[in-house]
C-alpha cells in the first residue's frame, strides 16, 4: 500500500473495540502502550507491564479476523538483554496472536530489529517522540534542528536495513517526515507528522471523543464521551424512578407464587 493508498492505523485495547475498528475499515490495529494513560489511569505509558500488554494483545487478536495486529512492546520489555527481548516479543506472536511488534526505536534497537526479523518476528520501528522516553525528552516536538533531523533520517534508514517493515514517525516536522518517507522503501505511518507519510495512526479514545484531553496533533471525530455519560445517566434515573426493570425485562413462574 505504501505510496499507493493511505494506510490507516488505530489503537485498540479490547476485543469489542478491536472488532468495531476492524469493521470500520482500519488496516492496522495497534495495541498501544498508550493504554497506560488512555484506559488504565496512569499518567504516562511507563507503568504498563508485559503481562498487561499480553492480555490486551490476546483480546484484540481474538476480536479480529483479517486486520494486522501490532503489539506495542512496553517500557523495559526490550533492549536490556537480547535474549529476554526476543522471548518477550516472540510471546506476543506465539501466545497472544499478534502479527508484529512495535519498538520505540533508537540506536540501541537496530541490532535487535535485525535479530527479531531474522527470527520471523516482524518489527515496526518508531522514531521521533517516543513516550517511553518522557523523562529524557518530554512530550515536545522532536527533531526541530538539522542535527536531530539528520539523526532521525539515519536511524530510519538503519532500521529499514535491519528489516523493519514499517516506521512510525511521531510529532516531528512535516517536512522532515516527508523526506524520511521519500528516502525509505518501507511505509511510514505518521502521528503529528503531517500528511506526506504513507499512513496515519491515532489513539482510539482521541478519535471517538472519549479522552478528557487530546494532544494538539489529534482530532476528535465523535463525541462518545457525552453519549456514554447520557446513557449511564438515563440508566441511573430509570432505576431510581422505578422505570427499569419493566415487566418485559423479567418473567414469573406461577408455581412459585406461594413459595414464601
Amino acid at each position: 500500500m505504501a505510496g499507493e493508498e493511505p494506510i490507516t492505523m488505530l489503537t485498540a485495547y479490547d476485543a469489542v473495540t478491536a472488532r468495531l475498528v476492524e469493521d470500520s475499515g482500519v488496516d492496522v490495529v495497534l495495541v498501544g502502550d498508550s493504554m497506560g494513560n488512555a484506559v488504565l489511569g496512569h499518567d504516562d505509558t511507563l507503568p504498563v507491564t508485559l503481562d498487561e500488554m499480553a492480555s490486551r494483545v490476546g483480546a484484540v487478536a481474538r476480536g479480529t479476523d483479517e486486520v494486522l495486529v501490532v503489539a506495542d512492546m512496553p517500557f523495559l520489555s526490550f533492549g536490556a538483554d537480547e535474549g529476554e527481548s526476543v522471548r518477550n516479543c516472540g510471546r506476543m506472536l506465539k501466545e497472544e496472536g499478534a502479527n508484529a511488534v512495535k519498538l520505540e526505536s533508537g540506536p540501541h534497537t537496530v541490532d535487535l530489529t535485525e535479530r527479531l526479523s531474522d527470527l520471523g518476528i516482524p518489527v515496526m520501528a518508531h522514531l521521533g517522540l517516543t513516550p517511553q522516553s518522557v523523562n529524557r525528552s518530554g512530550y515536545t516536538r522532536q527533531a526541530t534542528d538539522r542535527e536531530e533531523a539528520a539523526e532521525i533520517l539515519e536511524l530510519a534508514r538503519a532500521h529499514e536495513d535491519a528489516g523493519a517493515f514499517a516506521l512510525v514517525l511521531e510529532h516531528v516536522p512535516s517536512n522532515l517526515a516527508a523526506q524520511v518517507t521519500e528516502a525509505l522503501d518501507i511505509p511510514t505511518i505518521g502521528i503529528g507528522a503531517g500528511g506526506d507519510c504513507d499512513g496515519q495512526v491515532l489513539v482510539f479514545t482521541d478519535v471517538v471523543g472519549l479522552a478528557e484531553s487530546s494532544p494538539p496533533f489529534a482530532e476528535q471525530f465523535g463525541d462518545v464521551r457525552s453519549e456514554v455519560t447520557d446513557a449511564v445517566a438515563d440508566y441511573v434515573a430509570a432505576v431510581r424512578d422505578g422505570e427499569f426493570p419493566a415487566e418485559e425485562h423479567g418473567g414469573t413462574v406461577d408455581e412459585l407464587d406461594d413459595l414464601y
